[in-house]
């Protein structure tokens, strides 16, 4: 039964200037409505959209200049 007790959460983690860790496999549904997906044990999904590959991180974000 899908979101019973006995379920392991998933763990997102996050972290300052970088992608959101999410233990995998993941679906991800874009703002268009397709969906991604990774079988990956854990998955670097980007949150600066500088990444080519978005959703997932390609660590463009170590480009740009840190304040």
């Amino acid at each position: 039964m899908p979101n019973s007790p006995a379920d392991k959460p998933c763990r997102i983690s996050v972290r300052r200037r970088g992608p959101l860790l999410v233990e995998g496999p993941v679906e991800v549904e874009l703002e268009d409505g397709t969906t991604v997906s990774s079988d990956r044990f854990l998955v670097a999904l980007c949150t600066c959209r500088r990444s080519r590959r978005y959703p997932w991180c390609d660590t463009s974000h170590r480009d740009r200049e840190r304040s």
